[in-house]
């Protein structure tokens, strides 16, 4: 496997004047926030020459006459995440952090990637694409119950639904269908739940996620006290490595770039199933990069200024 070549900055003067992009209109915009709050604090403590740029209609002439070298990109879902503001930078000249347009729109859609590592032979549950003509009958029979119904376009678990009565389905979706857009089915897996996070080319250690919840929802992800995120996972160091390998490919198979995360399911019969990909992952307090970046021996400022670094392609 390829591994992407780092341009280590040794002086924050080497970045210029950055602009972290926060908010924005999606529905985690106030995810977005945080995160990019955290980033920015993180960078100008280092000395970075940083400021927070609210991403609202006017953003790209703020960037256009701000006099900004780079952008790291903190915007998380539509807008921030599916390639459309990496699509805008390019086309001002300006070099940001993470992955392309390419990998930005297929990460953002789950319905694409899943159709992608299927094509590459890359696991991932079987699933079917539900709108107003489907006969729920014929769904419930194939692919069993209970099913996992999600927007294809959106993040941080929002809009998911567990199954697990036949006569729910058609609910699940219209409740997903809401979203605007495709709505996927999938058979609930149970078992572990894994993330693997990446940095520069390089899966770091696996974080498996525990919660009293029904699953790992967004109060989950973001509110939620008794969320256990145990890292090291407790798998054995070969096992581990396995994981590890199977996230690095299923990031490159989208063209990911500079970082992000892999979400993955392990089954009792230890099957492992890919879920989505992540190009612009939280940096939050309960986030998950900077968990698994810190038992690499990574604390939080270096990730951030070697999130930043990746903006030198």
């Amino acid at each position: 496997m390829l591994k992407e070549q780092r341009r280590p900055v040794a002086r924050a003067e080497e970045f210029g004047k950055v602009a972290v992009l926060m908010g924005g209109q999606s529905t985690e915009r106030e995810v977005s926030l945080v995160s990019g709050g955290a980033v920015l604090e993180a960078l100008q403590a280092q000395g970075v020459d940083a400021h927070g740029i609210d991403a609202d209609q006017r953003v790209l002439d703020t960037l256009r006459t701000g006099g900004f070298a780079r952008v790291f990109i903190a915007l998380h879902g539509r807008g921030g995440e599916d390639g459309v503001i990496q699509g805008a930078l390019e086309s001002l000249g300006l070099p940001y952090t993470g992955s392309g347009v390419l990998a930005s729109a297929l990460g953002m859609d789950k319905l694409r990637t899943k159709q992608l590592w299927q094509g590459v032979g890359l696991p991932t549950p079987p699933f079917r694409v539900l709108d107003e003509n489907t006969d729920w009958e014929v769904v419930v029979a194939e692919l069993g119950l209970p099913l996992a119904v999600k927007p294809s376009r959106e993040g941080s678990s929002i809009g998911i639904s567990r199954v697990t009565e036949a006569g729910r389905l058609k609910i699940a979706w219209q409740q997903a269908a809401g979203f605007d857009c495709p709505v996927l089915v999938e058979p609930w897996i149970s078992g572990d739940e894994y993330t693997g996070a990446l940095l520069q080319g390089t899966a770091l250690p696996l974080i498996r996620l525990e919660t009293p919840r029904e699953f790992y929802d967004y109060e989950a992800k973001y509110h939620a006290d008794d969320t256990r995120y145990l890292c090291p996972c407790g798998l054995p160091a070969a096992r581990e490595a396995e994981l590890r390998a199977l996230v690095e490919s299923a990031f490159t198979a989208v063209d990911g770039y500079g970082w992000g995360r892999i979400d993955l399911l392990v089954d009792p019969q230890g099957q492992p199933w890919l879920l989505e990909v992540n190009t612009v992952p939280g940096m939050t307090g309960h986030s998950l990069v900077p968990m698994a970046a810190r038992v690499a021996g990574v604390d939080f400022q270096t990730l951030v200024w070697r999130i930043l670094e990746t903006s030198f392609r």
